[in-house]
């Protein structure tokens, strides 16, 4: 395997990025670094050899949380023919170990410098991705063989500790080790890199593991073979979905977040490098994903959601009562509060769909305790939605930030400041109702009148959801609906005007079954046209709408996530050819990928470019693109819960001859499911 531009590994909160060498130079902008709960506690990580650095042969991906570089001295020519190769190896936890092997391949022997330069910036997360400045102090010491970078800011302390074996000289700018090597000889060297976080001479923990070859040892009960085993097993010819099927499961498993609330069950983080935290939105969309596959991360995410709801009116944290966590964070600037995150409940969408998830999950799995036990998370989500979510009490879930200085501008899940726009290219003005939310809303009700009845025992509760829910779609495809575009708002503004733009958001709207049946045909007919449509997938705005960009992150890119949401929509509604053809495309554009789906690709038009175009800052791997091939096999077989029984009702794009999973689980205990490719579809999802 060639050496890529970058290469990260992670163990939950945990993880490093480095360059294909192994190396980590950061700008105060980069994402390069060893991050530890929220804090870089490396920016600069860097070996070399007689004073120059070396060249990248190779890069071996041993497991999520393990990495080796293979490397040689340069020679200056096209040849490389070096006398000297090094082998870097390193598994991150706590903190990472690594263990470096010099060899010598000359006849002779030589003598080398070898030196580890480090530092840290200590740099929050989000002053990375917001180029902020610091406001504490660096220091740093030597004691006893060990480098330690600190820095302080009044109670927060974060330090790193570096040490290594054999010990070698130390100092401010790293360690250096002068070595003699036989012919053919080699000499090795191990390093501890310990993040340290609390008061100023806390004792550091060591690495979780001592060598890149370690089994994987999660913080839950279940290593990554277990989990991996515990999953249904794909048959299927299509050697390229079985491989998209494989690194969606080892990258879920990499994914998965301890929070201390749920030290021995794990959710979903949403995302390497800027998300790796709790997230509402993230955790209940992949958890809806993954259900077929791993449902006890369904019932781990609500039941730690659950227990984060608000409880207050704060205007800081956007947090009202009855509302679902958005964010949570443990760096610099939320201790400071200068930022919110700790914790954030800025987005309207997370609560309702608590509700459509939790029903999903007791649905799926018959497990009517979880139902139980959140009962009265559920019923203060719904009281949200009547008293908070409706701002003005016209019916609809609207948002407007409360902490008008660092809380998000947007709070569905399209959160970029100009993702709600007209065609025109106007920007929405707040408070907004976006359709989408609607849907959720009117999904949620639905959902959660049958909690009521089947399981609360609440039968005036559950008849009163229904007719708010019928109330609610009866008016929605009124107010919502472009009579002049066949198509349903991306929102209604402020002044409750209908904004305009044509965009992905109208297929979660097939998800939740809030559009009427005749306005169904015009709903797929613009997801399946050449405005929103790419052969890649959909696109998140209409190309043609003002604010269009296939590079714009909510304004034209392609969401692997999205589309798998709106393939589900797409069955529900009865129309599985088009299914099958957004199912063959994002899985075709996994391929080149190296079969792990990123947060988003460029939406260029497949026949333009012959290869799906990378986002620039796009997140990889990323929660919900990594669900999405998850969502998209249960669509493709059509797997639903029906009494104590699975239903299978495939549909299968021809290019794909055979699909069966063995042991998928549920109420029914597990049960197998198959499928042949019958749809007519061309290679390219035409």
């Amino acid at each position: 395997m060639s050496a890529p531009s970058t290469v990260s590994i992670l163990d939950g909160s945990t993880f490093v990025v480095s360059d294909g060498r192994g190396d980590i130079e950061a700008s105060p902008t980069d994402t390069q670094g060893l991050f530890h709960q929220d804090t870089r506690h490396l920016s600069r990580w860097q070996l070399t050899v007689n004073g120059q650095h070396l060249q990248a042969l190779s890069t071996d991906d041993l497991q999520y949380f393990a990495t080796q570089f293979f490397l040689a001295a340069s020679t200056g020519t096209i040849y490389v023919n070096s006398k000297l190769s090094v082998v870097r190896k390193r598994a991150v936890g706590d903190g990472f170990h690594e263990d470096i092997t010099v060899l010598n391949h000359a006849t002779e022997p030589c003598d080398l410098d070898v030196h580890i330069a480090a530092a840290s910036d200590f740099a929050d997360l989000f002053e990375v991705k917001d180029a902020l400045t610091k406001k504490g102090e660096y220091y740093q010491r030597t004691e006893d063989g060990k480098l330690v970078l600190g820095y302080k800011r009044e109670r927060f302390v974060r330090e790193t500790h570096v040490e290594s074996r054999p010990r070698g000289d130390v100092d401010g700018n790293g360690l250096s080790f002068h070595i003699h090597l036989p012919a053919h000889g080699e000499w090795h060297l191990g390093l501890d890199v310990m993040a340290v976080t609390g008061s100023t001479g806390m004792q550091p923990k060591r690495p979780k593991y001592s060598s890149a070859h370690a089994q994987p040892a999660p913080a839950a009960s279940q290593s990554l073979a277990q989990w991996v085993e515990s999953a249904p097993k794909l048959i299927t010819e299509s050697s390229s979905l079985s491989r998209t099927y494989d690194r969606c499961l080892v990258d879920l498993a990499a994914l998965r977040f301890f929070p201390g609330l749920a030290p021995q069950h794990a959710l979903p983080a949403a995302g390497l490098p800027w998300f790796m935290a709790v997230f509402g939105r993230d955790s209940l969309i992949t958890s809806l994903q993954a259900l077929p596959f791993f449902p006890d991360m369904a019932r781990t995410s609500l039941r730690v959601l659950g227990l984060r709801q608000g409880t207050r009116v704060d205007d800081f944290r956007d947090e009202e009562p009855g509302k679902i966590l958005h964010e949570a964070r443990w760096g610099e600037l939320t201790a400071f509060e200068e930022r919110p995150h700790s914790p954030y409940f800025g987005s309207a969408d997370v609560t309702p769909l608590f509700l459509v998830l939790l029903e999903e999950y007791v649905r799926w799995t018959g497990d009517t305790a979880v139902a139980v036990e959140l009962e009265e998370q559920a019923r203060s989500a719904l009281t949200w939605i009547d008293q908070y979510g409706d701002r003005d009490g016209d019916g609809y879930v609207e948002y407007d930030r409360r902490n008008t200085k660092t809380g998000l501008e947007n709070q569905c899940w399209k959160d970029s400041w100009d993702s709600i726009a007209f065609a025109d290219g106007r920007i929405a003005e707040r408070p907004l109702a976006t359709c989408e939310i609607q849907g959720y809303v009117y999904d949620a009700k639905v959902r959660t009148a049958r909690l009521a009845r089947e399981v609360w025992k609440d039968e005036a509760l559950a008849v009163e959801l229904e007719k708010q829910a019928a109330e609610l779609k009866r008016r929605f495809n009124v107010d919502f609906w472009l009579p002049g575009r066949r198509s349903f708002a991306l929102a209604l503004d402020r002044d409750k005007q209908k904004v305009d733009s044509i965009t992905s958001n109208i297929g979660h709207l097939l998800w939740s079954g809030i559009v009427d049946d005749d306005k169904i045909d015009d709903v797929v007919g613009h997801l399946m046209g050449e405005a929103l449509w790419t052969g890649w997938g959909i696109r998140t705005m209409a190309e043609g709408e003002t604010r269009y960009n296939p590079i714009g992150y909510h304004v034209g890119a392609v969401w692997p996530h999205d589309n798998s949401i709106i393939a589900l929509g797409l069955r529900r509604c009865g129309r599985p050819t088009e299914a099958a053809r957004v199912a063959l495309g994002i899985l075709d554009a996994a391929d080149y990928f190296n079969h792990r789906l990123p947060e988003a690709f460029a939406g260029y038009t497949r026949e333009s470019t012959k290869f799906p175009v990378e986002y620039p800052t796009a997140c990889s791997p990323q929660a919900w693109a990594t669900g999405a091939p998850l969502l998209l096999l249960r669509t493709l077989l059509g797997l639903e819960p029906v009494g104590e029984h699975l239903l299978v009702e495939p549909g299968i794009s021809n290019s794909i001859a055979h699909i069966g999973l063995l042991g998928v689980p549920g109420r029914w205990g597990r049960a197998d499911a198959f499928g042949r490719g019958r749809i007519e579809l061309s290679p390219k999802g035409t």
